[in-house]
């Protein structure tokens, strides 16, 4: 092996003899994530009345992702003091099974839109505890310097999955059909699931009569001044990026009079640039964590202010690009913030009551940006985000200075 590679940020990481069999398992789940993006809601257009279908398309998106935020609070209560592995191979297996459903009822011709949206739901009542899970992990088997570039690969390999997935999952639609795609990324779930079993023995329970209640991740981020900041920056950051989904498609198509292939150039140059970013996050380690991350917040939302302007469409892709270099490393800069700040039995119960509040950020957002470009227009909501995104990491920023 060569120096160079050796003197890489990631080298701890790939090379841990626990962690490098896990990233084979989290490319292979990634993938298929990548694909159900598009799976799930072709099977819901599939499913719904045809006067139904934005309605059924939207009610299947959000049955994939919010119950994850009850998940997070019902069930603190026997999930806390459980080892990363353990937590995310849970989730995997919820999934697998849940997903595996879908596809096998789908099969036997019984998938009704009510039942979809169940299962769907019931796939995602762990997802906290899994993000938990793999963040928690990596505080359990690296010490602190390794934690960013660790987070970053975490990151990254699900980015990278959002550029293959949809492709790959728009071919074999074509082929087969949503069924059959979903239950692909329910194998995957399953390799997973798997890899964690094998790789990272289970760690001992918490003895008897030491169970918090189900609220005690959420009691202890308000008891730290440094995590509820994290928390209230993060949902602020996530929700003014909400409307960008209501607001990108109708500029493109009103604003530009564009197709949707203009849209998509959009979305790929965001997922190479975060791609990219993810990479470099590794590299960023040396730098003091809360001003990255504030930093990262400014930048982002100076990077999105020309998709508000009237410049050329290969401009704004340009910046779109950046903005998805630059939003790439905070998740694993304020990750890695709870993994410093956190005491490691109190992390995935902690972890996942950050995740549990930042998984309806992006929905709430995406709820104000209809009534919002009614109102404003698609050109300036996305001015509108952008510079509210900067005022943000502004103030955070002159918040830690004055700390």
């Amino acid at each position: 092996m060569s120096i160079a590679a050796r003197s890489s940020p990631y080298w701890p990481v790939v090379s841990h003899p626990r962690l490098r069999r896990i990233l084979p398992g989290l490319v292979v789940s990634a993938l298929g994530d990548g694909m159900s993006l598009v799976a799930i809601t072709w099977l819901a257009l599939q499913l719904a009345p045809a006067e139904h279908r934005g309605t059924g398309v939207a009610v299947a998106v959000a049955a994939y992702s919010l119950p994850s935020a009850a998940g997070g609070v019902l069930f603190g209560r026997f999930l806390r003091h459980r080892g990363g592995a353990q937590l995310a191979g849970w989730n995997a297996i919820l999934r697998a099974c849940a997903l595996g459903a879908v596809a096998l009822t789908a099969a036997l011709g019984g998938l009704g839109p009510g039942l979809y949206v169940a299962l769907l739901a019931v796939s995602s009542l762990l997802a906290a505890w899994g993000s938990a899970g793999h963040y928690t992990l990596i505080a359990e088997l690296l010490p602190p310097v390794h934690h960013l570039p660790a987070n970053a690969v975490m990151n990254t390999i699900a980015n990278s999955a959002t550029i293959a997935g949809p492709p790959l999952a728009g071919l074999l639609i074509a082929w087969t059909n949503p069924a059959t795609v979903i239950a692909i990324d329910a194998a995957s779930f399953a390799v997973l699931a798997l890899t964690y079993r094998l790789a990272v023995p289970p760690l001992p329970a918490a003895p008897p009569g030491d169970e918090p209640s189900a609220g005690a991740g959420f009691a202890a981020i308000r008891r730290d001044r440094t995590l509820f900041g994290l928390l209230l920056l993060s949902f602020a950051f996530f929700f003014l990026f909400g409307p960008f989904y209501v607001a990108m498609p109708v500029h493109v198509a009103t604003d530009l009079h564009g197709s949707a292939a203009v849209l998509g150039a959009y979305y790929t140059a965001f997922g190479v640039g975060a791609v990219l970013g993810g990479l470099a996050t590794g590299y960023l380690r040396r730098l003091s964590l809360w001003p990255t991350t504030t930093g990262i917040v400014i930048a982002f939302g100076a990077a999105m202010v020309p998709l508000g302007l009237d410049v050329p469409v290969a401009v704004a892709v340009a910046s779109f690009a950046l903005a998805g270099a630059i939003w790439a490393p905070y998740m694993s800069t304020s990750m890695a913030l709870f993994q410093r700040t956190t005491p490691a039995a109190d992390l995935p119960q902690v972890l996942a009551a950050n995740g549990s509040v930042l998984v309806v950020a992006v929905p709430l957002g995406t709820m104000l940006g209809g009534p919002l470009v009614a109102l404003a227009g698609a050109r300036s909501t996305l001015l509108l985000c952008a510079l509210a995104t900067v005022a943000l990491g502004v103030v955070a920023a002159l918040l830690v200075l004055r700390r």
